[in-house]
């Protein structure tokens, strides 16, 4: 990288002009280097410009290192510092790095370590800056409904929702369960010129099919034994505004049907009816379900795939946002603290480090159930140690759709979790040999990659 090229100057911090002029001397070759000798000095300088990193030495004549990084994480919680410790002091850099440091040096300065961490930090940089110039360009009034996450991927489904909210075009979210699906629905609906009339939701898989028919359209008196009154269905409640159809890929082939009549005429006829009813309802979908071999298997319709389909948005399961997870993690330690009347400032490397290798089936849910959990059990102001293996059966997290779910959608459920889970695990043993993983389930090559494909598990994150 060229220093000409790159807009932002790195800050070289230490009380020693020899090794100041060194340090400087061997980073000059590719970057703008400022210097400072004093805590103060650094202070100024670094309210004055912006850094793509800072290396900064722990013993300064009269502010110690520890509380420049104090002050400067304060400011700019995106900010890259590099501290320098001298040799037989680790346990400083360790806090330091607790603290909020990106990385350390020990003394005598290994010069050839320092360019690469240097490297590594202005990388760093320029992801980072690459996503303040996205969320930059989403509108900052954009309601998100408490959706959580700074990833890429993330701030361009942000950006997806703003220009889909405008219209009155039908969505198709998708993704596994827990990954936010219902949070992006509402994000739609709050953003559109719909957000003053009904936002109704309706969980396809948890009602029985003799039901669904009445929940959605309703009936007329008389309509069946026990319809005692008119009752008005949820196209109704939802007229003018939005619909969310969970678990759509669920529905019987003769809703389907009746539900295809909607979406292409805009009406419909309540059980035991005879006038038609007109409605201007937005339908947004969603499903965790691969739809286009439920299409090869005649179990779910072509012709309302495509009308479902006009606008797809595909929600990344957690696993695949890696650095949403201690932004995630940390919501929700404020979150539960504050609900439990507790004091908890964050989790410990350690712990943070566990959570990113988990593999997380059960997504974002997963996670919060996980944090609410430990804040309730955690004693100190600092998360110490947590607990996965009580996140479900076998370490992994279930979620069976509430109360009102029947026996077949929980049962399904933890049918889903436990493959989903399964099939992880065999892969990261075998580190992505489909062959290897398949032979030790006993389930021939061609099972194991429709299974695969069915939960949307890359073997590429495993080899």
């Amino acid at each position: 990288m060229n220093a000409k090229t790159y807009p932002f100057p790195i800050l070289v911090v230490d009380d020693e002009p020899a090794i100041l002029e060194v340090m400087s001397a061997n980073l000059e070759k590719k970057y703008d280097v400022h210097t400072a000798q004093t805590g103060q000095e650094a202070l100024t300088l670094n309210d004055e410009n912006e850094y793509a990193a800072i290396i900064l030495d722990y013993n300064l004549p009269d502010i110690d290192g520890m509380t420049v990084l104090s002050h400067v994480v304060k400011a700019d919680g995106d900010a890259i510092v590099i501290m320098i410790t001298a040799h037989g002091t680790i346990e400083m850099a360790v806090e330091s790095m607790k603290a909020g440091a990106f990385n350390y040096l020990v003394k005598p300065i290994n010069y050839d370590e320092m360019g690469l961490l240097v490297e590594k930090a202005i990388e760093h940089h320029k992801i980072l800056t690459e996503l303040l110039d996205l969320r930059k360009q989403i509108d900052s009034g954009l309601e998100m409904d408490n959706i959580i996450g700074q990833s890429k991927k993330m701030l361009k489904i942000y950006e997806k929702v703003k220009v889909v909210a405008e219209s009155d075009a039908t969505v198709l979210i998708r993704g596994e369960t827990g990954t936010g699906k219902e949070l992006v629905a509402r994000a739609i609906h709050r953003n559109s010129p719909r957000r003053n009339k009904n936002f109704v939701r309706i969980n396809c898989a948890a009602i029985p099919e003799t039901l669904l028919e009445a929940e959605l359209f309703g009936y007329e008196r008389g309509a069946f034994t026990g319809a005692v009154a008119q009752r008005i269905g949820k196209f109704e409640r939802a007229d003018g505004g939005t619909i969310y159809l969970d678990e759509i890929g669920e529905i019987s082939p003769a809703m389907q049907a009746k539900l295809l009549r909607v979406l292409q005429e805009g009406e419909f006829d309540r059980m035991g009816g005879n006038q038609t009813i007109q409605v201007d309802t937005r339908i947004v979908a969603t499903t965790n379900r691969d739809l286009e071999a439920a299409i090869k298997e005649g179990a779910f319709r072509i012709d309302l795939f495509y009308r479902l389909n006009v606008i797809p948005i595909v929600i990344p399961p957690l696993r695949e946002r890696e650095e949403d997870i201690a932004l995630l993690a940390n919501h929700f330690i404020n979150k539960f603290s504050k609900k439990n009347n507790k004091d908890i400032k964050g989790l410990s490397p350690a712990v943070m480090a566990t959570l990113m290798q988990h593999n997380w089936p059960g997504n974002v849910r997963e996670l919060e159930n996980v944090i609410e959990r430990t804040v309730v059990l955690t004693q100190n102001n600092r998360i110490e140690s947590i607990d996965l293996s009580l996140s479900g059966s076998n370490g992994q997290f279930v979620n069976i759709g509430g109360q009102d779910a029947t026996f077949q959608f929980a049962k399904k459920k933890v049918v889903e979790a436990f493959e989903t889970h399964y099939l992880s695990q065999l892969l990261k043993k075998h580190k992505g040999n489909i062959s290897a993983s398949a032979k030790e389930a006993s389930l021939d090559y061609k099972n194991f990659h429709n299974k695969l494909k069915k939960y949307q598990i890359k073997r590429s994150r495993f080899e």
